[in-house]
């Protein structure tokens, strides 16, 4: 996982480890034709060896063995073939000694090496072993049987020592990522901001013991882009050349960010170069030296924050272990941008504003405010059982050609006109048909602060509190009218009513029905004097009797006045 390892650069290349897939290729380097040929004929009708290396294969066949009589030869081909076993004769016309045997193994510090030497050469033989090899051979010794059990002995050690070594870096990684997490968590005790918390936790996924590069982005609410917020490490300008967006359709969309939103699991390319589905951000990656990348969602239950980006330049930075620890700091971010998001809900007064443009809605009474040049305003909007009440004013506008134009409205049922004033006048529509847009807005957490018609559009404005999701919302209302546009989001405050201390009261004490009745009852103009509405009138609206309304109108008002007055 650290960058200091050595392996930094883009043409890091895989481990030339033994291919378990069939035929050995053995690579000898052997200057002498007689010693060179006794091998070879050794090996040439030598099945044995195949199925020592590969008892799972079906089939036998004999190795593969390459010869080359000079060392820059047989370096050569090291470097162009995969090769499974070097057998080496240490003293060769280009090199002699031991360092020859340090000369092969600077090559491919992977492959296993078997010393070829003489009778009097056996000292030098333990003295390779000593150095790296994994065994020696004395030529005027070889047998068969010996060559083929040295040959096989020594690749299973081999194999063995990468094991450990693959083992004990994996531990090392694990252990530095811990670290990583252990200091992401008192990043997340002491940062106040969001956008401080996101800073630190890329710094710190990106010091000396870290990745090559972190990012944090998040979902843009009006589309599917995933807008960085946050950067560290060997960025270069890569946040601005690349596009990143959750559409599984498109493949700016089927990278590890967007399936990592879309799934929240954590996804991971571990080879870059290779990956088809890395294809759109191949090249941009491989200029700043990214080989491998992992993807984290920042999601708590239905929240989703975001995701983090983490490259690293080794192949296979990422194994299964790192990916479970990587999981469980994206969780702790989430868990901290949500009380971040509660307490700043809490100390202030700020709420989230979407405002959406609805096409196939009130498709007359739009019309009428191009024809008529006038605005119509829903100040209230209240639910009932089965119909949704809303009050609100039309201005520069005729009481009869509204009326006409409600009329002809589908989805309208009925409207009154509860006061006039010289340019405008209020009224009372009740229309079934938007309850269940209006509905699933509520469910979620949300609610529809103001609907405009005005120049040919139908607007409307939901207000959400600060920390929900925003992108889920706009989704949702998507799905109820597939003709809605998503037009801006914004922070606003609260209005003076809504920052009043009844507001607990209406939200938290009374029950729908009750709230229902003492709203419309506002709205309606029971209160006023004289009454704009009776409470038949307004019983006959909400589908309820009269006697029925009076109870939820007295005990909301009971609940309302206890507020004030109880203490």
């Amino acid at each position: 996982m650290s960058e200091s390892d050595g392996r930094t650069e883009w043409d890091w290349d895989q481990e030339r480890v033994p291919e378990e897939t069939g035929t050995l290729r053995l690579l000898l380097i052997e200057d002498n034709p007689g010693d060179a040929r006794l091998i070879q004929e050794m090996l040439r009708d030598s099945d044995e060896l195949t199925r020592r290396v590969n008892p799972d294969e079906s089939s036998s066949q004999t190795p593969d063995v390459v010869r080359e009589n000079r060392l820059d030869d047989g370096l050569e081909v090291l470097d162009s073939e995969p090769t499974d076993l070097v057998l080496l004769d240490l003293n060769l016309p280009d090199s002699t000694g031991l360092e020859t045997l340090e000369t092969v193994s600077e090559a491919s510090d992977e492959t296993p090496i078997v010393v070829l030497t003489g009778l009097r050469d056996q000292e030098v033989g333990v003295q390779a072993i000593q150095r790296g090899a994994q065994d020696f051979l004395v030529k005027d010794e070889v047998t068969s049987e010996l060559l083929v059990r040295t040959i096989h002995h020594a690749i299973e050690r081999a194999k063995q020592e990468r094991e450990r070594l693959r083992q004990r870096e994996q531990l090392e990684a694990l252990n530095r990522l811990n670290r990583i997490g252990h200091d992401i968590t008192h990043a997340v005790i002491t940062t106040e901001t969001r956008a401080e918390l996101e800073q630190q936790v890329c710094d710190r996924l990106v010091e000396p013991d870290g990745y090559r590069f972190a990012w944090i982005g998040s979902v843009d609410p009006g589309n599917s882009d995933v807008v960085p917020k946050a950067a560290a490490g060997v960025e270069e300008g890569y946040l601005d050349e690349i596009e990143v967006t959750t559409d599984e359709d498109e493949p700016t969309g089927q990278g590890p960010a967007g399936t990592a939103i879309r799934t929240g699991s954590v996804q991971v390319v571990n080879d870059a170069t290779i990956d088809a589905e890395f294809e759109p951000w191949r090249e941009p990656a491989r200029e700043r030296g990214y080989r491998s990348t992992a993807a984290i969602p920042i999601v708590h239950e239905d929240l989703v924050y975001g995701v983090i980006g983490v490259y690293s330049s080794s192949p296979r930075a990422f194994t299964g272990p790192e990916t479970t620890i990587l999981a469980r700091i994206g969780d702790v971010i989430a868990h901290a941008i949500t009380a971040i998001e509660r307490r700043d809900a809490l100390v202030s007064d700020a709420v989230i504003e979407l405002e959406f443009r609805v096409g196939e809605m009130a498709e007359e009474l739009v019309e009428l405010s191009v024809t008529e040049e006038c605005t119509i305003e829903f100040e209230q909007l209240v639910q009932g059982d089965e119909t949704l009440l809303a009050y609100g004013s039309a201005t520069d506008v005729s009481e009869e050609a509204f009326r006409d134009a409600v009329d002809e409205t589908d989805g309208i049922s009925d409207v009154r006109v509860l006061a006039a004033r010289r340019e405008a006048f209020e009224f009372e529509l009740v229309a079934p048909a938007a309850v269940s847009l209006f509905e699933t807005i509520a469910t979620h957490g949300g609610r529809v602060a103001s609907a405009t018609i005005a120049d040919g559009e139908f607007r409307f404005v939901v207000e959400l509190p600060r920390g929900r999701d925003t992108r889920q919302m706009i989704e949702l209302i998507r799905d109820q009218h597939a003709d809605t546009t998503y037009l801006a989001q914004r922070t606003t405050e609260r209005s003076e009513r809504g920052r009043s201390g009844s507001t607990s009261v209406v939200e938290e004490e009374l029950t729908e029905k009750q709230r229902a009745a003492i709203e419309t009852a506002y709205f309606a103009g029971y209160f006023d004097w004289p009454r704009e509405s009776t409470g038949e009138e307004i019983a006959e609206r909400l589908g309820i009797s009269p006697a029925t309304f009076n109870q939820h109108l007295r005990t909301a008002e009971r609940k309302f006045f206890d507020s004030v007055f109880g203490e």
